[in-house]
């Protein structure tokens, strides 16, 4: 049932924010940004877990994942300025956030941490 409730609810924010961005972009995109995802997984493995030391790996990991997909939201748009279609711009901009977090890991491994 919990599960039930986890998908329904993180469907709604997707749908919300692909629904308000057909009319208004910038506030579609500002649902979008929002890390509803991140908040959403925080309470689903709290409520799960009431694992402080699980949910202070998963938060620490997020915040090192977020920063190597930053800029796919700027490759997309200027690979499509360009004249790029989309699904080859969405591909563009997943390639390089991959190989962004294989170089995260990496440095965060070579400093130590391990994600």
């Amino acid at each position: 049932m919990f599960f039930l409730v986890k998908v329904i609810l993180s469907g709604l924010m997707i749908a919300l924010a692909s629904s308000v961005a057909k009319r208004y972009p910038a506030a579609g995109a500002l649902i979008a940004s929002l890390p509803l995802v991140s908040i959403f997984g925080m309470l689903w493995l709290w409520q799960e877990t009431h694992d402080a030391e699980r949910m202070q790996a998963h938060v620490f990991a997020t915040f090192w994942y977020v920063l190597p997909s930053l800029p796919m939201f700027l490759l997309i748009p200027w690979a499509m300025k360009q004249g790029v279609a989309f699904y080859p711009a969405l591909l563009g901009g997943c390639c390089l956030t991959f190989v962004l977090y294989l170089a995260t890991m990496g440095i965060l491994r070579w400093m130590g941490y391990a994600l």
